[in-house]
Formats: structure tokens, C-alpha cells, sequence
């Protein structure tokens, strides 16, 4: 095992040039199938069956294992009891780095309390074993007789395959490693890669429209009825209707998440408030999510009337209700939406759940995932640091998985996966994990987040392989640490350039977004509710894809206040304006003749542009064009990667940290919340006046014509009348030119006071005296 390397503070993105596709690239273009990662030469051995096997037990019988031994690594198969014809069908793998023996010895032994008898082996030279052409054909297994450890014959024979491979081997991810080696039988399922696939989720509609003879048990006073509705852990219900009835109405919407195949149905019950914390079923309905319609636009779906059911108890035994109270529903999967799983600001997938509404794919991704390294500990075994670091990458519904290196710092994983792309605008995740489960693990052992990387397709040109070392960080309550490295390589084909240029003139989401759009609050509500089907979904898969790495790569917890956000998110806003604020102090230091050149040859363009008013668009695009060309030189030629600046995250405050990674609700003392509390209300007061400046400037426009002050109102629109007959004898080149040249004004004509416009729009009233 490695030792970890000395932690960097180095966290800028790297290009590297790794061999990857044996070294065959040309103009930035590779040509093999498996041609994003280096090339690993592997030795497989297939353990198929045996037959004819010799009891060596009391009893006569014997229970059969096979034992793969390669100089220091050595691989076992299940043993099976009593059975003299056992099958393994079991496939192991060994890295041609780490062969030290010339000998490849496969030996069938029979699991005993003490000491396994051997039963039989079958010998290889390493050197003359054949490899696989082409490398993913198929090789046939073969019988062997077994022999003793003298080279005799012994009874029974052995069905193998041995062979020289890559990892585009057809066994690769099915096999056990070499780099497995401390692992047990029983933890190999834990370290295989493997390919996942979101579950299939729609958006589920229930408009509640009416209730009919509902039959409350306090007949003498107005029920207060509601619907409450449950589908498997969401459950929403609706307002108190307002007609005080038996017969009430709401016709009001409620949305749920459910993901196929559909496990629960959807319960629904009318219930009456009969007190401030009691309340009374007046009968419920099952509906079954098969028998559901499905919607693909906006057109409405029938409504149906059902049945609700009523228990009582009489005489201490559950009685059906015979009256037929009924509710109208109108029920539908909604397919014209997509379904938000992920941050919408780094979403994989915007493909709305019905597959008839996808348009044809644009491109290809590929990703090669080479290796990591400066990897720091994630945990301690035998009294010393260590690190069993998997992948993880996600792009729409496809997720996969790497095998796990075990106790290794510079892992190299070298596999290659490929998504079918539909949208240019979107991103892929990989994260680095720390596998917690390899050894068994105990029952709260969690896979210890490393780092992530993301990658914007839009920012990808097409055909270019992009090979670069990421650096991983993670945010600790102590700060942002670099935990390491990992070596992409990424490539995005297009395959019809005028499709994917024709996406940028398509809505982001399916147009159900826009037709019939859903809140923000219902959005963000059903977002978390969608992470949780997907974590749970995935996390039953074998071997599962936990919930903390689910979470993690979705980002669960990006909602969460965060002083650290709050503050990078304000300093990009002020990036944003920061071209508005130049251009306002250029154009102040030419009202201020600080170059008098320039400001001569600005007054000669201004005068031109007022005398030829045709050529102002023409110029101002031609600028743009030209502005656009002349960045072209400068043009970024790497990926964007996770930035420390921007995030804020090199010099945030311990205690805005600690606040971060606080739980919620808080688990902090009272006097380190109310600090918190105190600091947010300080800064709560500066938006709030922030906002009131805002809202009374807008007041004091509304109020130009409002006649709220007669006086001031009166001076605007006497103003407006003489403005209009100006205007309409005067030339507009002429009133131009005026505010123009008078804007431009030289600073001996310039007085330090307010202007005229700017004293009376101050003066105009708004609404702040009238808050309390």
C-alpha cells in the first residue's frame, strides 16, 4: 500500500496526458471502442463446474471449493456441502502489473473444520497462456484432469477458461480482483462495478373536486371537512372546504411523487374537524395507481365518482357502513412533466416521464475513469489510515459505479462508461467514495464522501477528448480540505450539429412546465420527495448504491441556509453588475472630461448616430460581433471545476462553517443560537431596508400621477403637456442631440448639487409613511 502524500493546497484543475487508448490519438480524436482510459492487462480464470469429485468425509461425501492461487494473491469460490458435482460459474481476475509467479495454480478443496483436504489442482505457466482476439470474443471452457501435488492423477475433473484480457473484457465487472485481495467471498459484491438505473418517476395528480351525503356523527352543527390523501410516506391534504355541508366542495389540486413499478396505492379519506386536535373520518377509498390514467399534455382527464367506505365499531367488532357517500376525483399520471430529482441548476436529465414525448438523441458522452491520486485516509484498520475508494457517476437515469481498490491512495480504475446524450445544457456528477462496507462493516458504517467533480456538457467542444486531473474538496466544519485528485478523460460527440443547435431554441423543460407550471414551493417539496424514492430505490439494488451516496451526488441538502452561500451568492450578483458598474463609471469620467479625447471622439459619435439614427442597431451589434471575436483569443479551453473563491469556502468564519454543518433542527447550545439568531436578524435588518429603498422608489413613480401630493402632480403633468408640444414642433434628432450634448457637459458647467429631476422625484411621497 501506498502512503498518502503530503496534503496540497493546490486546487487548480491540471491537464494531463495520460496513454490512454494505447497511445493511438490523433488531432484530439481517439479511434478503439475502449479508447478513454489506459489499457490494463488482466489474467482471467473462469471456475465453471467439476464433476466426478471423491468424498474425503466419514460420511464419503465432500464440500467442494476452489482456490486460485497467483504468487501472493489468492481468490476462493463459495463451498458447497455434500455435492461431489458442484457449479461456481465464478470469474477472477488478476492485474499483469502485480503478477510475480511464473506458476498459476487452481486447486479444488474440500472445506473441513480444521484443515481443508485437497482434493485435486491444475497447473498453468503463466507464460503460455493465450490471450483473447478479438479481446471480447468469447472463450470456451475446458475439462482438466485434476492432480495431486506430485503431478499424479487424482479422481475428478475441473471445467476452466484461462485466459490473457483488458478490462473491455466481457468478465471484467463481474469478476473478482487482485486488488480485492483482503477481501472475503462475502464482501465481493460490495467492490464490483456495476450500472444502475433511476426508477421511472411521474408526478402523480389528484384534484379533489366534491364530496357528496357525507354523514357526520354531530348532525346538529356544520361539519368542517377536508380531504386528507397518503401515498406511501407523502401525505397532503386539503383546506377546510367553505361550503359547510354534506355536500362540500374544494376542487383543488394536490401532487405527489411515485416512481415504478407502483408499490403503494393511494388512500384517501374525508375526515371532519371536530375539534382543534380531533378529528373524524367520514370515510375513506383506495384507488390502485395501475388503473390510473395517464396524461401526456394538458388536455383534462375524466372525472370519476368513488365510493367511500365507513367503519364503526359495534359491539367491539369493525362493521361496514351500507350509505353510499361518494367523493368526484379526477386522477392522472402526469407524463408531460420531468420530474425533478436533482438541483436544478446542475440537472443530468430534462426529459419529461412519458417516452413518447423524447425527441431523438443529439449525442454521445463518454467517460473515462482513470485514477486518483494523493487520496487521504478516510478511516483506520489495524492502526493505521487507509482508503478503499470507489467512483460514482451520474447523468440522467443511468448511474454507474466502479470497483472499489482496496486500501489503496492511488487507485487506478481505468473504465470506460458511454450516455446517450438529449440535451447539450446539462451536467454530469462523479463522486470519489470511501467504501465503509468491504469488510462487513458495522450497522451505522456510512461510505465516506471524498470529493465531486461536475462537468457542463455546453461547455464541452465536440469530439475533443478532455483529459484532466480534477481535485476533490470537501467542506468540513473545520474548512474546505483538498482530499486528493482524480484523472478524468471526457469526450462529447455530436451527431447532428443542427439538432443540438436547434435545442437552444427549445424551452429548458417539457412545455407542461410552462402550460400548467407548479409553484416553487410545490416543486421544492416534491424535488425532496423524488431524492428519497430514488435513495431508497437504489439503495435496495445488490449491491446497493447507498443513501448517502445517493444523497450526496443530488445534493439533498442545497436548500439549507448557509451564511457562506449567502454571502458568495451576493458577491456574484455584484460580478453580474460589475460591467453595468464600469460602464456608469466610464460614462461619468467622460461627463467629467478626465480624457478629453476620448470624450471629443465620443461627442463625434454621438452627433453622427443622432443625425443617422439608422446606423445606432447596426453599430451597436457590430460592437458586440467584434467584442465577440476579439474573446475568442481568450476563450476558456478547460472545464470548469469546482472554484474555492467563488464559493467563499477559503475564507469562511468557523462559526458561518459550523453553523453549515449544524443539524436541523439546531443541536447547538441556547447561547451559540442565540448569537446566530441575533446575527441573522442584523443581517435580516440591512435586506429589509434594502428592499424598503427599493419599494419606495417604485412607490414614488406610482405616485407621479397618483395626485397623493396634488402639488407635485401638478407640476408633472404641466410639465408632460409643454414636453408633448415641444416635442411634437421640435425635431428628435434636435432634442437628442441637447440631452446629449448636455449629459456631456464640460464640469466647469457642472454644479456639485442634485439636478432639478433628481431634487423632485425625491420629494414625491410613498407608502413608508403608512407602515407601522
Amino acid at each position: 500500500m501506498q502512503k498518502p502524500p503530503p496534503q496540497s493546497v493546490d486546487f487548480a484543475l491540471k491537464q494531463t496526458s495520460p496513454n490512454i487508448g494505447a497511445g493511438a490519438v490523433t488531432g484530439d480524436k481517439l479511434s478503439c471502442t475502449y479508447d478513454l482510459v489506459e489499457q490494463m492487462q488482466y489474467l482471467y480464470v473462469r471456475v465453471v463446474k467439476a464433476k466426478d469429485l471423491p468424498g474425503k468425509d466419514v460420511t464419503g461425501s465432500c464440500d467442494p471449493y476452489v482456490e486460485v492461487k497467483l504468487g501472493n494473491y489468492k481468490g476462493v469460490t463459495k463451498h458447497f456441502e455434500k455435492k461431489s458435482n458442484p457449479e461456481w460459474n465464478q470469474v477472477f481476475g488478476f492485474s499483469k502489473e502485480r503478477i510475480q509467479a511464473s506458476i498459476l495454480e487452481v486447486f479444488v478443496k474440500d472445506k473441513d473444520v480444521v484443515v481443508d483436504d485437497l482434493i485435486g489442482r491444475v497447473v498453468f505457466d503463466v507464460n503460455e497462456i493465450p490471450k483473447r482476439v478479438p479481446p471480447d470474443s468469447p472463450l470456451a471452457p475446458q475439462w482438466y484432469r485434476l492432480e495431486d501435488r506430485k503431478g499424479n492423477k487424482a479422481k475428478g475433473e475441473l471445467m476452466l477458461a484461462v485466459w490473457m484480457g483488458t478490462q473491455a473484457d466481457e468478465a471484467f465487472p463481474d469478476a473478482w480482483h487482485s486488488d480485492a485481495a483482503s477481501v472475503g467471498p462475502d464482501g465481493v459484491t460490495n467492490i464490483r462495478s456495476k450500472v444502475y438505473l433511476s426508477p421511472k418517476l411521474w408526478y402523480v395528480r389528484v384534484n379533489v373536486i366534491e364530496a357528496q351525503d357525507l354523514v357526520p356523527s354531530d348532525k346538529g352543527r356544520f361539519p368542517e371537512v377536508f380531504v386528507k390523501a397518503v401515498l406511501g410516506n407523502q401525505a397532503l391534504r386539503t383546506r377546510i372546504s367553505p361550503s359547510k355541508t354534506i355536500n362540500p366542495m374544494w376542487n383543488e389540486d394536490l401532487m405527489f411523487v411515485v416512481a415504478e413499478p407502483f408499490e403503494e396505492p393511494l388512500f384517501l379519506s374525508v375526515e371532519d374537524r371536530v375539534g382543534s386536535n380531533k378529528d373524524e373520518t367520514l370515510g375513506k377509498c383506495v384507488i390502485p395507481l395501475q388503473v390510473v390514467q395517464r396524461r401526456l399534455d394538458h388536455k383534462p382527464v375524466n372525472s370519476r365518482w368513488h365510493n367511500l367506505e365507513k367503519h364503526v365499531i359495534v359491539d367491539g367488532e369493525k362493521k361496514e357502513m351500507k350509505f353510499a357517500s361518494r367523493i368526484h376525483l379526477r386522477i392522472c399520471l402526469e407524463g408531460g412533466y420531468h420530474v425533478l430529482d436533482e438541483s436544478t441548476h446542475c440537472s443530468s436529465d430534462l426529459r419529461p416521464t412519458a417516452k413518447q414525448l423524447w425527441r431523438p438523441n443529439i449525442g454521445i458522452l463518454e467517460l473515462g475513469i482513470l485514477s486518483a491520486h494523493g487520496l487521504m485516509p478516510m478511516k483506520t484498520k489495524d492502526g493505521r489510515g487507509t482508503t478503499d475508494a470507489y467512483c460514482v457517476a451520474k447523468y440522467g437515469q443511468k448511474w454507474i459505479r466502479t470497483r472499489t481498490i482496496v486500501d489503496n491512495f492511488m487507485p487506478r480504475w481505468n473504465e470506460q462508461y458511454t450516455w446517450e446524450v438529449f440535451d447539450p445544457c446539462t451536467v454530469i456528477t462523479i463522486g470519489v467514495f470511501d467504501n465503509g462496507h468491504i469488510h462487513g462493516g458495522a450497522g451505522g458504517a456510512k461510505d465516506a464522501r471524498i470529493g465531486k467533480v461536475r462537468v457542463r456538457l455546453s461547455t464541452l467542444e465536440a469530439d475533443r477528448v478532455y483529459t484532466h486531473s480534477y481535485p476533490l474538496l470537501v467542506l468540513h466544519s473545520s474548512g474546505v480540505k483538498k482530499t486528493g485528485e482524480v484523472q478524468l478523460a471526457v469526450r462529447f460527440t455530436c451527431s447532428t450539429l443542427i439538432n443540438m443547435l436547434h435545442m437552444y431554441s427549445h424551452p429548458l423543460l417539457p412545455k407542461m412546465h410552462y402550460i400548467h407550471p407548479l409553484s416553487v414551493i410545490q416543486l421544492d417539496s416534491l424535488r425532496h420527495q423524488a431524492m428519497q424514492i430514488v435513495s431508497v430505490r437504489l439503495s435496495r439494488a445488490e449491491p446497493p448504491l447507498r443513501k448517502e451516496v445517493v444523497e450526496y451526488m443530488l445534493d439533498v441538502d442545497s436548500h439549507m441556509w448557509s451564511m457562506r452561500r449567502s454571502k458568495a451568492n451576493f458577491f456574484r450578483i455584484m460580478g453580474v453588475l460589475s460591467g453595468l458598474i464600469a460602464v456608469g463609471k466610464w460614462f461619468d469620467q467622460l461627463c467629467n472630461w478626465r480624457n478629453p479625447i476620448t470624450t471629443i471622439l465620443i461627442h463625434i459619435l454621438f452627433i453622427i448616430l443622432v443625425l443617422y439614427p439608422e446606423l445606432i442597431l447596426p453599430t451597436v451589434f457590430l460592437y458586440l460581433f467584434l467584442i465577440g471575436i476579439w474573446n475568442y483569443r481568450w476563450r476558456p479551453l478547460h472545464p470548469p471545476h469546482m472554484d474555492t473563491r467563488l464559493s467563499h469556502a477559503d475564507a469562511a468564519h468557523p462559526d458561518e462553517l459550523d453553523e453549515e454543518f449544524d443539524t436541523f433542527p439546531t443541536s447547538r447550545p441556547s447561547d451559540i443560537v442565540r448569537m446566530r439568531y441575533d446575527r441573522l436578524r442584523s443581517i435580516g435588518g440591512r435586506v429589509q431596508t434594502v428592499i424598503g429603498d427599493l419599494a419606495t422608489q417604485g412607490e414614488r413613480l406610482q405616485s407621479l400621477l397618483s395626485w397623493r401630493d396634488p402639488r407635485a402632480t401638478t407640476l408633472f403633468v404641466t410639465f408632460c403637456l409643454i414636453a408633448a408640444i415641444v416635442l411634437y414642433v421640435t425635431p428628435f434628432q434636435v432634442v437628442a442631440l441637447l440631452i446629449g450634448l448636455y449629459a456631456l457637459r464640460h464640469p466647469r458647467f457642472r454644479h456639485k448639487l442634485p439636478s432639478v429631476p433628481l431634487n423632485f422625484f425625491r420629494r414625491l411621497p410613498a407608502r413608508s409613511d403608512s407602515m407601522l
